[in-house]
């Protein structure tokens, strides 16, 4: 049998677009031979709908259009994924189902049994997980069909107290199909491909595994497609962040067990790179949006975000305003400036100090008798925010925020300020992260100069200022923040894995009585196992010391 392996990049809720990149999808299967197209798990809704799927009239559209589709289902089988209604006539109101059509109509429905329920997912508030489960058989072939999570109950300690494909493997399916929406993270691909090689191994049946790709705000789908034999060994791969297209026979893995292994993962700071050039430029496609602006400083930050917004819109599409005050260095400017024309990017000089100087007259009679401090630091990042949306509104921009992962972690940043904008490109990137993918963008020739990577990193708001005025060292500070955020170890455990205690209880204590701002900042790209944003849900208000 000949299966097509469509790997697509859809919109989420815009069910007649998607659906035309799945009729698309099937003919060109048709004209490539094919006799099963297999696309990804709610490819008709985009991943993830979210309370869309709270409204039934959304829901039954799916179902009315998943019949036009299987109008087209002649002479070639295809596997989509779209919800379903539950009509059992008990539990949630849904399923996440692999709708099976065939000879012009639906032949079979395969529901998700496993609703992944935590860091970015929330399946289980909107689906019912399913308790039947079975095989379709197809010119001469018994396919188990899964969907995503149904195959990662494989560890050691299962995550689930029931294992859908120990269920399935009970009719001996000759083929496991696994539709999926899998978000990237940089560890994900070699861990999704040791799922999949698992299960595969475990109970001697071939994979067949399509992913999307594509981003939804946050989230960023890789794609990274695969087929895996019964020993193990991935006999095709397809791309990372792109769409393809790919023909399968199943000759050339159901009966063959050589050792060919075609798996190839690019290196992490490439990963890194090319999942936020895809963030942005489907942010800003599927909104329908075209231009960014975004403050340049002269240091890394602005500079590593100003080289991926021009790498995914093109330099004639992204705007830097240079807003210096009285405390910006020369070299600062002549950095920015630079990075700009290496770029072919549009920018303007503006200063703040008339700002700046305004707003001060306004409120010194009231400060009276009180020292300068942060608050008069504030009012600079303040004053930039208003001329860079003053300029995103007037020219029709999405204001792209600088932040990264490091300062967002320890409340460094201001609120109203440089915190705001549209999307947060690198927020998910810790300080250290951000110097490579600086030194990876620089690879072949000096795009960002040299003094932005090497200078001290400062805010530029008082005479003189480094960052490590008020934070530690970024080497140190991004491991303690890395173990307390991700790897989520305790202050206590931080101190036993050879952490300073002070540095521990100080660094935590900023984490914890920072949320607030972060919930006030934009979406972030995400691409660590836990981002700030959907996927860390933390209260606000609270108190809570080890």
């Amino acid at each position: 049998m000949k299966i097509a392996l469509l790997q697509n990049n859809f919109l989420i809720g815009d069910l007649y677009h998607n659906k035309q990149i799945i009729l698309e999808g099937i003919e060109k299967s048709k004209r490539a031979g094919a006799d099963l197209a297999i696309f990804p798990e709610l490819a008709l809704t985009g991943y993830p709908p979210l309370d869309l799927l709270k409204y039934k009239d959304f829901v039954k559209m799916c179902e009315n259009l998943i019949s036009e589709i299987a109008a087209h289902c002649v002479g070639i089988a295809a596997v989509i994924g779209a919800p379903s209604f539950n009509n059992t006539g008990s539990g949630k109101p849904l399923f996440n189902s692999a709708w099976f059509l065939n000879d012009g109509q639906v032949s079979f429905i395969a529901n998700k049994s496993l609703l992944p329920n935590y860091d970015v997912f929330d399946e289980y508030r909107y689906f019912e997980p399913s308790k039947e489960i079975g095989c379709v058989n197809y010119k001469g072939l018994k396919l188990a069909l899964t969907i995503c999570e149904d195959i990662w109950n494989v560890a050691e300690i299962p995550m689930y107290s029931n294992s859908p494909v120990d269920n399935l493997l009970e009719e001996n399916p000759d083929l496991i199909i696994n539709i999926s929406a899998s978000p990237f993270h940089f560890d994900q691909p070699v861990l999704r491909k040791e799922v999949i090689r698992s299960v595969a191994k475990k109970f001697k049946k071939p994979v067949i595994y399509v992913n999307q790709i594509g981003a939804q705000t946050e989230l960023i789908f890789d794609g990274n497609s695969m087929v895996c034999d019964s020993i193990g060994n991935i006999r095709e791969q397809l791309s990372f962040f792109n769409e393809d297209f790919r023909i399968v026979d199943t000759q050339s893995f159901l009966s063959q067990y050589d050792s060919i292994d075609v798996w190839h993962t690019p290196p992490t700071i490439q990963l890194i790179h090319d999942a936020l050039i895809l963030g942005i430029r489907d942010y800003f496609s599927k909104m329908g949006l075209k231009r960014a602006i975004l403050g340049l400083s002269g240091g890394i930050d602005s500079a590593v975000t100003l080289v991926l917004a021009s790498e995914a819109l093109g330099p004639e599409n992204v705007m830097g305003i240079l807003l210096p005050s009285e405390y910006s260095s020369a070299h600062s400017i002549t950095d920015a400036l630079q990075l700009a024309e290496n770029l072919g990017c549009d920018y303007e000089q503006i200063s703040i100090a008339a700002i700046v100087d305004a707003v001060n007259k306004s409120v010194n009679p009231y400060f009276t008798g009180l020292k300068p401090d942060v608050t008069e630091e504030n009012i600079q990042a303040r004053s930039r925010a208003i001329v860079l949306m003053s300029f995103a509104n007037k020219f029709g921009c999405v204001l792209l925020n600088t932040s990264n992962k490091s300062e967002a972690a320890v409340g460094y940043g201001t609120l109203y300020g440089d915190m705001c904008g549209g999307i947060a490109v690198i927020g998910d990137l810790y300080k250290t992260d951000v110097y490579k993918l600086a030194e990876y963008i620089n690879r072949d020739k000096v795009i960002i100069p040299v003094n932005s990577i090497i200078k001290p990193p400062s805010a530029e708001l008082r005479p003189d200022q480094k960052d490590s005025d008020s934070l530690p060292d970024y080497g140190i500070l991004d491991q303690v923040l890395y173990a307390y955020i991700e790897m989520k170890r305790s202050p206590a455990e931080l101190i036993l894995m050879g952490f300073d205690e002070k540095l521990v209880v100080r660094v935590t204590q900023m984490v914890n009585r920072n949320e607030w701002k972060r919930f006030q900042t934009p979406p972030i790209l995400r691409i660590s196992s836990k981002a700030f944003g959907m996927g860390r849900r933390m209260p606000i208000v609270a108190r809570f010391n080890y």
